[in-house]
């Protein structure tokens, strides 16, 4: 089992929890998750910890290609009101920025949240790794090869699985050498991926398990799922369910997703 000491509060893992998005942004891929006034991030905050979240991922700009790119201070600008006021209002949330830079992870943790979710895994800002360790959270550790803007050209690998072993068994050694305690790794679906290589992640998820790391999944409504459906990201709740389920069989030990209920009820109907 694992545990993640979130500013001196205990996040158990004894049984995979639910990650709900909230994004403070106008150009996010889905709809669905944009809330771009602080009632309707409370509102949405609100909901989703009704549905069982455990942990609200608050996020200041699209990772998206062509999704507009804020500085720091902008994005800061952004999500520390949001932080702020969930944190005001749900003080037993655990809450996660979704952030690059260690300006904005450094204001937010200032701001209430508790755990940062990189993912660049600390190779677009030098300071990320030393920030996390210096502020003593969890610290969500994905791989993309690239940026979002050129990620999509960078998926040739002689084994996948192979090489996400290796890039994380170095990743993890950084976190370590940082001085950062508690390492959750994202294999990143959907990023610097062919459609096939996302399905062939879901399937062999429970290779990295011997990383020794909580392990995070986040398909919910991205085009490998709508694009091969041939529907819409407003479409896709089922086909997130489905890769979902197979991530819980596979290991997952969180679930990234816009739709909490459903990964709630998926989690109790895996774990029975």
């Amino acid at each position: 089992m694992f545990t993640l000491n979130c500013k001196g509060r205990l996040l158990a893992l004894d049984k995979p929890v639910v990650m709900g998005i909230i994004n403070s942004t106008p150009d996010s891929f889905y709809s669905g998750s944009r809330q771009q006034t602080i009632d309707g991030a409370l509102k949405q905050a609100a909901l989703m910890l009704e549905e069982g979240a455990a942990i609200l991922d608050i996020g200041g700009q699209s990772t998206r290609p062509g999704g507009e790119q804020l500085g720091a201070a902008a994005e800061l600008q952004r999500v520390a009101p949001v932080i702020e006021a969930i944190a005001k209002a749900f003080p037993q949330a655990y809450i996660s920025i979704d952030t690059y830079y260690a300006e904005v992870a450094q204001g937010a943790i200032e701001a209430g949240a508790c755990m940062v979710n990189d993912i660049s895994g600390g190779s677009f800002d030098a300071g990320m790794l030393q920030t996390i360790a210096a502020l003593k959270v969890p610290y969500v550790c994905m791989h993309l090869e690239g940026t979002p803007q050129t990620m999509h050209q960078k998926a040739d690998y002689p084994s996948l699985m192979q090489y996400l072993l290796d890039h994380f068994i170095q990743r993890i050694a950084a976190c370590r050498d940082a001085g950062i305690t508690d390492v959750i790794i994202d294999p990143g679906f959907g990023f610097s991926k062919t459609t096939a290589q996302n399905f062939q992640l879901v399937k062999e998820l429970g290779l990295l398990k011997m990383l020794q790391c909580p392990l995070l999944l986040g398909v919910s409504r991205k085009s490998t799922i709508y694009r091969t459906l041939g529907i819409t990201p407003e479409e896709s709740l089922n086909g997130t369910t489905v890769l979902n389920t197979m991530g819980l069989l596979n290991g997952a030990n969180i679930l990234r997703v816009h739709d909490v209920k459903e990964a709630v009820q998926a989690i109790q109907l895996v774990t029975q």
